[in-house]
């Protein structure tokens, strides 16, 4: 795994706390670097008062007078906070210091994202194979469509589903992570926060080893390195159109993708480059998953699902994740 449980000791559970118990920033020390991204930085550090080690993500200092990443940073932290489920990644605390800036604190997760799980399985690690057979695949998928279901009640799209966005845990934790460029309802899309090309910024890759490669590269295949411009592939039509008004049918599409690439360890819109990637999206109809792994045990239902996630309109697509989580639970059902 990634990165391991951390053991509680006396030495962080019994200490008296200080006559001046330190507030904010101030409480903070043995900071080290987990990832760094082009506006942002995520470090882990110990909190001195709970006792505990925490990640603190921080905007780079030369976007500190940008009213644009700001905002953007912002939102990332208070969407994550306001979305208190058990698939998301509680937020501690917001804050400014004098010289760190801006900065969030949250839950230090452990485990490794879904997308190195899904390389061992294209590789057929045998180990892998054995803890991640298909049930345990599409249920990992099931705590990831939890989350969304939750955020679009409360009027937020990710806009980002990804596998290296979800992360996964050595006792069944899934978390879904990265809600920088998510969309907030009553928020005009004026300031385009949709990634038409392979911007894979912090946002997208904090608590992850970056996994994207510049938009026009050549796109690499899963079983290789794991460099790819991850955003692209899992795009809806109408991201890769530029539509200013978007709804949750836009994360039922990525999320199609995503399982469609679990269960044949192929994107099913990948081109040679960025471009040629959009205009699969816009225009190709991919063959349905068990079509392409005939020796897979995929039962019809979950083609069926597929399939259907993944249609060019969103009015053919399920109207809601309600409607994608019943579906998907009766596809495991279905499972030989």
């Amino acid at each position: 795994m990634a990165d391991s449980y951390p053991q509680i000791m006396i030495a962080s559970t019994d200490p008296d706390l200080p006559r001046d118990v330190p507030n904010g920033y101030a409480k903070y020390t043995e900071f080290r670097e987990m990832a760094r991204g082009i506006k942002a930085v995520l470090h882990s550090c110990w909190d001195r008062v709970v006792g505990r080690t925490i990640a603190m993500k921080t905007l780079l200092p030369e976007f500190a007078d940008d009213v644009r990443e700001r905002r953007r940073f912002l939102r990332e932290a208070r969407v994550t906070a306001q979305l208190q489920h058990p698939n998301t990644v509680p937020v501690y605390e917001i804050g400014r210091d004098d010289e760190a800036g801006l900065y969030f604190t949250m839950k230090r997760i452990a485990g490794e994202n879904y997308f190195r799980v899904l390389q061992r399985l294209a590789n057929q690690d045998e180990l892998t194979l054995r803890v991640y057979p298909l049930d345990t695949r599409l249920d990992v998928v099931m705590q990831a469509c939890q989350a969304l279901g939750f955020a679009h009640l409360h009027g937020v799209i990710h806009r980002d589903i990804k596998p290296e966005n979800i992360w996964v845990g050595e006792f069944g934790e899934v978390i879904l992570l990265d809600w920088g460029v998510s969309k907030v309802w009553g928020l005009p899309d004026a300031d385009h926060d949709i990634k038409r090309e392979d911007d894979s910024s912090d946002s997208a890759q904090w608590q992850v080893n970056s996994l994207a490669t510049t938009g026009e590269q050549q796109l690499g295949k899963l079983t290789q390195s794991g460099q790819r411009p991850g955003t692209p592939l899992y795009m809806s039509p109408e991201q890769v159109n530029g539509r200013q008004h978007i709804d949750e049918r836009t994360d039922v599409f990525s999320m199609g993708v995503l399982i469609y690439e679990m269960l044949v360890f192929k994107e099913p819109f990948r081109g040679r480059n960025v471009k040629e990637t959009f205009a699969r999206i816009l225009h190709a109809q991919p063959k349905p998953p068990s079509v392409v792994q005939p020796d897979a045990g995929i039962p019809s239902s979950l083609d069926e699902l597929v399939m259907t996630a993944i249609s060019k309109k969103p009015s053919d697509r399920f109207a809601n994740m309600t409607q994608f989580i019943q579906a998907l639970r009766k596809a495991r059902h279905d499972l030989p």
